[in-house]
Formats: C-alpha cells, structure tokens, sequence
C-alpha cells in the first residue's frame, strides 16, 4: 500500500472520530435535557443510543489494528494509530456518562427529587466545549492547544466534587429519596 493510500485511510479513521465525537456530544446534551425535564423516553433513547457509540469505537480500533498489521507504519503515522486508539477509548467513556446521567433520569422516574442542575449543565457544557477543542487540535496536530486542555479537566472535578457535595446534602436532608437517586 502507498503511503498516500495509507494516509487515506488514516483521515477516513479520522473522520469516523469525529463522527462518533458527535454522537457522544448528542448523547450528552440529550442526557442533560432528559434530567432537566426529568424526560424518561428521551433518557431510554440516549441509553440505548450507547450501544452506537461503543460500535464505533470498536470499528476504530479494528480499523487501527488491521492498518498497523497490513502496513507496519513507522514513527509518526503509528504515533498517529496509537493516538487515535487512545482518543476513541476516552470518547467513548464520555459517552459512558452521558448514559449514566440516562440511567439516573429512569432511576428517578415522577420523584420529585431535587438535582442540581445549573452545576451539572455547567460542567457538561465545559466538558464539550475541551471535547471538541481537543478532537479539533487532534485532527490539525496542534500540540499547543492539546496541551492546554487537560488544565482545564482539573476546572471539570471541581464541578463535578461540588456537584457530589450538593447530593450528599441532599441525601442528608431527605434519605428516604436515596434508593431512587441512584
């Protein structure tokens, strides 16, 4: 295989990235929106949307595989495979979370139970916004800007410590909602 045939298939990996970087952003603002209207079929359908996003993390990594099997790419382009396995992984786990904020929606069902919202709107929009920042820099190699984005994941934790903090509190106040909250 030429290297320009090579390199091809590498943009088209890429490109199914970014495609599966879009379905984890759609799974995550569903998520959030099934939550503020406490939306149980919109949380189903994120839920069971996962099972998409998992496909098309695999199909990268086979896709990966069989190129750094067939080609025997060197130095830079198998930096590249390697990154883009590493990439899909943590994508992926993204998408993770969008489901596990669809599992707590059906958890909570019609129980008026409170949920601190704003925080978690607030740390789902940051979340994204480095998602597509990071996919971005990623895709043109720019190593300044990917640089700066895992600062920003300490900026996510301490949303995400206030977020767990808020639940604790209200755990506290009202333990008889702790078995559907979870």
């Amino acid at each position: 295989m030429s290297r320009e045939n090579l390199m091809l298939q590498i943009h088209q990996i890429q490109d199914e990235m970014l495609v599966m970087g879009s379905l984890v952003e759609q799974a995550t603002m569903q998520s959030i929106e099934s939550l503020k209207k406490r939306d149980i079929k919109m949380a189903v359908e994120v839920y069971n949307a996962d099972r998409k996003i998992n496909e098309k993390r695999y199909a990268i990594e086979n896709s990966v595989l069989i190129l750094i099997a067939t080609q025997q790419p060197l130095a830079h382009d198998l930096r590249l495979l390697a990154a883009l396995l590493e990439v899909s992984a943590e994508i992926e786990r993204m998408g993770d979370y969008a489901k596990g904020i669809a599992k707590v929606v059906v958890n909570l069902g019609d129980f008026d139970i409170p949920v601190p919202i704003k925080e978690i709107d607030q740390m789902a929009t940051l979340a994204l916004s480095m998602l597509h920042r990071a996919l971005g820099a990623f895709i043109i190699e720019d190593g300044e800007t990917a640089k700066s984005i895992p600062a920003e994941d300490d900026k996510v934790d301490e949303m995400y410590n206030k977020v767990q903090r808020l639940l604790v509190n209200l755990m506290i106040e009202k333990p008889q909602n702790i078995d559907h909250a979870n």
